[in-house]
This record gives structure tokens, sequence and C-alpha cells, in this order.
């Protein structure tokens, strides 16, 4: 039986969650655009991931678009009252399936009520502002316009919390003086690590760390390293990648996404697996911390 307690909790706005959640990006057609091949499927993962547990699921209407959001009303409506679902805003999607920025007050207001529709709320319990200055990383730049527009949807009650993504520390500390940030969601992984500093910079705080790409994204991991010390765990190289990520800070909350109910239920699995310390310190020599470009 999964137990992903064993990972502990830690907290999210002004709820106590699971460390292990579950990202719905990956419930979209290819590229995250379209319907998916397995509606039914799709389905069966939300439930699934309920049922073992999970009370934090990230998604964004930009997902599909909208397509994400209606998957998690039709499978999860009406929603359990731990369950802490977490959006983003910022981006937009093309007719080509093409990433981008949206970061006007109308388009912000926008996506606002278009995930509040979809998801069928009244409130939206955490909105990331996503920066768009790069998509793939980030680049320092003021957030200050976007994130006002942020805090003044949440002043009229329609947004409880607002978490930032694709972020750097300055970004950071601007944004707490706009509003209180209560997560940052950001690259991280066994390979990719820029963000060591950040991470323990907010566990500091005691505000939640989320990487995105846990298990490398559209490029997964792969490690000759971590398949030796999966092997000698005898488990599969992204649970060690992920118990790895559970190890590494108290503050940091997973999201590993799945459109398969058996690679939902591996990667939940993750949070009974125990490193032991020769297994971290072979791990930790995968990447060292560099800054992008």
């Amino acid at each position: 039986m999964i137990d992903i307690s064993t990972a502990g909790t830690f907290k999210l706005c002004d709820r106590t969650v699971k460390r292990m959640g579950y990202g719905a990006m990956q419930l979209a057609g290819p590229g995250v655009f379209g319907p998916p091949k397995d509606r039914d499927g799709a389905l069966a993962v939300l439930r699934a991931a309920l049922a073992h547990g999970v009370d934090h699921i990230d998604t964004s209407d930009f997902y599909g678009p909208h397509i994400t959001n209606q998957l998690i009303r039709e499978a999860l409506h009406p929603y359990p009252r731990d369950l802490v679902i977490v959006t983003k805003v910022a981006a937009r999607r093309g007719a080509d399936g093409s990433w981008l920025p949206a970061l006007s007050r109308e388009e912000l207001t926008q996506a606002v009520h278009d995930n509040l529709r979809n998801l069928v709320l009244d409130v939206l319990d955490v909105v990331n502002l996503r920066s768009m200055f790069n998509p793939h990383h980030p680049v320092e730049g003021s957030l200050e316009a976007p994130l006002t527009v942020l805090a003044d949807l949440q002043r009229q009650g329609l947004v409880r919390h607002i978490g930032l993504s694709n972020v750097t520390s300055t970004q950071v500390a601007e944004g707490r003086r706009i509003c209180e940030i209560v997560c940052v969601q950001n690259l991280y992984n066994l390979a990719h690590r820029d963000d060591e500093a950040l991470i323990d910079e907010l566990a500091a705080t005691g505000t939640a760390y989320v990487p995105f790409f846990p298990l490398g994204g559209f490029t997964p991991l792969q490690s000759t390293a971590l398949s030796d010390v999966a092997a000698t765990l005898d488990a599969t190289p992204m649970q060690v990648a992920l118990a790895w990520l559970l190890r590494r800070a108290p503050n940091i909350l997973l999201i590993p996404g799945t459109s398969s109910v058996r690679h939902l239920e591996e990667n939940l699995a993750a949070a009974d697996l125990i490193l032991p310390d020769d297994a971290m310190r072979v791990l930790d020599q995968i990447a060292t911390p560099h800054v992008s470009a």
C-alpha cells in the first residue's frame, strides 16, 4: 500500500499538505496542447492520485489550453476540502501551440476568470505568476506591474494566495514587497541545480519550493550513477530522483506528472524510499550548481 505521508508535510499557503503532490500538465495532448489521447485514462489518473492521498495538484489553464482544468473538474468536482489546487498565469498558447507572454492587466484578469470558470471555483487557492522574460529559465527583470494586478485580484477575493514561477532570488524579494509570496516554482532536479541557494533561502523563511520537471520534463533524467544507485535499492531511477529531492530540503514539495496510473503509483511510492548517506553522496555528484546565462 502506498503511503505518501511517510515523506512528511509542509506548509503551502495557509494549509499543510503532503510533500508528494501531482502535476497535471501531462494530461493534455502532445506538447501540452489539445486533448489527451486517452480521456478516460486521464480522469483515472486524477482520481487515483486523490485515492492515494494526494492533496496538492498543480495545473494551469494554458495547459491545453483549458483542457487540463476541465479534466480536473470532471474527475474531482466537488473537491475534497483538504485539496489545494495551484494554478499559474502570465502565458497563453498560440494557434500552433507556441507559448506566448500574457502579462497585461486584461490578460491576467481573463486568465484568473478562465481558471475559476474551468475549475468551477469561486476563489483560487494559489495563483503563481510565471515570469516570461525567458520561458525556459529565470531572467532578471521587474515583475512589479503584473504582480500588482494579481494583488488587486487577491484583494477582490478571487485569489487567496500568490506564488512565483521561473524567477530569481531578486524577483522573489521584489515580490515580497508587493504581497506575501507563499511558494516558488522553478526548474530543479538532480541534473539542474541552479537554485541551490534559493531553496535554502526559502527554507529559512518557511516558504515552499516546488520544482517543476523534477524528473527532467520532456528530456527524462539519464545517468549511469542514478541507475546504479537505483539497482542497489531495488527501485527505479525516477523513484530515486524523487527521493533525492525529498531529502534535499524540507520545504520541497513534489509535483511529478504522468498520464499513467502505473507511473503515478511508481512516483508516489518514492515517498517510502530511504536513501542512505552513501547513495546521497553519489547522487550529489551528478551535477553541480551553476548560474544560467
